[in-house]
């Protein structure tokens, strides 16, 4: 175990599997202690046993969360609280891909698509911020996406989505700063990430020819890994970063430059 988060407290949201898993090992085994929270509450148990086997125990807690109610954020909140005493880091990761375009959608799947990946993050900063004040230095990071920076003509709500959890970072970045709170806000833009959330693009991201069609649309020709991600939201988690705030981190393989 490294030592760049020792004495931070953070939550992470979705973090059963995929992207909040491996966020929430990274974080733990560079020092954090760590409440995971999802809407399957099994997987995140099994997440934090993980990370207690790798990291050390009682590193890791888990608590069901279903991040578009308002009351389970103030009850995960709470439990972080109880927990770790306190909170100084909060990954808004939990999120959805809605396919589809304009004509293709209805009104409930852009609703459900706005809900997960926007006004999670909403509700998560809202109700985080007394608890962020008590533990500065504090951070926000939002996963959001490179779809927040371009555009699909298939994914209308995931793009919306996702450029507002890009706009939110930012107004609530300049709202900490102008307070005089050492709270920074910002967010990682990836790529296609081998994770279960590809599943709902090419049907399986364990499919190797599909993942090698989607890395063609990469200019450095991969598809990004969890630990790609883990290590900017290490970074960001951490005091190393602390000029940076209202920003973007893309990991993108640079495909926002073409």
């Amino acid at each position: 175990m490294a030592d760049r988060l020792v004495g931070k407290k953070a939550l992470v949201t979705g973090a059963a599997q995929g992207l909040g898993a491996g966020i929430a090992m990274a974080l733990a085994c560079e020092g954090a202690s760590v409440v995971l929270t999802d809407i399957n509450p099994a997987g995140a148990e099994d997440t934090a046993r993980r990370i207690d086997a790798e990291c050390g125990p009682g590193r890791a807690f888990a608590a069901r969360h279903d991040v578009t109610d308002e009351d389970d954020w103030k009850a995960a909140l709470a439990f972080a609280q109880q927990r770790l005493g306190g909170l100084s880091v909060l990954v808004n990761n939990a999120g959805i891909v809605t396919m589809g375009s304009i004509e293709d959608l209805d009104l409930a799947e852009w609703r459900r698509a706005m809900a997960v990946n926007a006004d999670s993050a909403f509700l998560g900063c809202k109700h985080a911020l007394p608890l962020l004040r008590e533990s500065q230095p504090g951070s926000i990071v939002n996963i959001a996406s490179v779809s927040a920076l371009i555009a699909s003509h298939n994914l209308t709500a995931y793009n919306a989505s996702k450029a507002a959890l890009w706009m939110l970072t930012k107004s609530v970045a300049l709202h900490c700063a102008r307070k005089g709170w050492a709270i920074r806000c910002n967010s990682i833009h990836p790529t296609f990430v081998r994770t279960p959330l590809l599943d709902g693009i090419v049907g399986s991201h364990e499919d190797e020819a599909s993942l090698a069609k989607l890395a063609r649309q990469v200019p450095i020709g991969r598809i990004g890994e969890v630990a790609d991600v883990a290590a900017a939201a290490v970074y960001l988690a951490s005091d190393e970063s602390a000029m940076m705030t209202a920003s973007e981190i893309k990991l993108d393989g640079g495909m926002s430059a073409q």
